[in-house]
């Protein structure tokens, strides 16, 4: 991934977005805290360069990692996070799922008035990184993950609120079918995609 936002910004390879899912794993951020790992033999832990703190990526939850030339789409990094909330809100509507955003929390957030009045639970998570305006790194939407795995960390750091999924909310949706409109959304946010198979098997969205 760094090797291609690298060739991005020296003009030698389109952009693109890596759509996959990994397996069982937490992440850690540049802002990461030791205590926030609360289980760390559970699943592989791995160092990253992204922003934030950690996560949990699993089968069930689809990752896309989103290499796209901000210098010539406009170097404004508010405005990109930005972006990448409406990319995500606007693929959960698409299944009656209002997803929202929070002044004061990174992600895009459920409201579950339904189990407890004022719960709100993250849905999908947002941590990205830029390297001479080309950015890595990405978004994640859970459609149907073992939410317990989020048990072994803070999520983000934050603890007094919880974590959901599509599946979680009632929506039996497939990640074929997720993935399909994560890239449709994606086009209406970010412009016109082509398609390509990356070596890794996973998907490749070029723009």
């Amino acid at each position: 991934m760094e090797r291609r936002a690298g060739a991005i910004a020296n003009g030698i390879a389109r952009e693109c977005v890596w759509v996959l899912e990994h397996p069982s794993l937490y992440t850690a951020g540049t802002s990461a805290h030791g205590e926030d790992l609360l289980k760390p033999d559970r699943f592989p832990v791995h160092n990253t360069g992204r922003g934030g703190q950690y996560t949990y990526h699993g089968p069930g939850q689809l990752v896309a990692y989103v290499m796209l030339n901000l210098k010539e789409r406009g170097p404004d990094v508010r405005a990109f996070v930005r972006h990448l909330e409406d990319w995500l809100i606007g693929t959960l509507a698409a299944y009656d799922v209002i997803g929202e955003i929070r002044p004061d929390r990174v992600g895009v957030w459920v409201r579950r008035d339904e189990v407890t009045p004022g719960r709100e639970d993250k849905i999908a998570a947002i941590g990205v990184r830029l390297t001479k305006w080309v950015s890595y790194h990405g978004i994640s939407l859970n459609v149907a993950p073992e939410l317990e795995h989020f048990s072994g960390i803070v999520p983000c750091g934050i603890s007094d609120h919880g974590v959901t999924s599509l599946a979680d909310l009632g929506r039996a949706i497939s990640l074929d079918h997720v993935e399909k409109e994560l890239r449709r959304q994606f086009e209406a946010v970010f412009g016109p995609t082509i398609g390509a198979e990356a070596p890794d098997l996973s998907q490749e969205i070029s723009i």
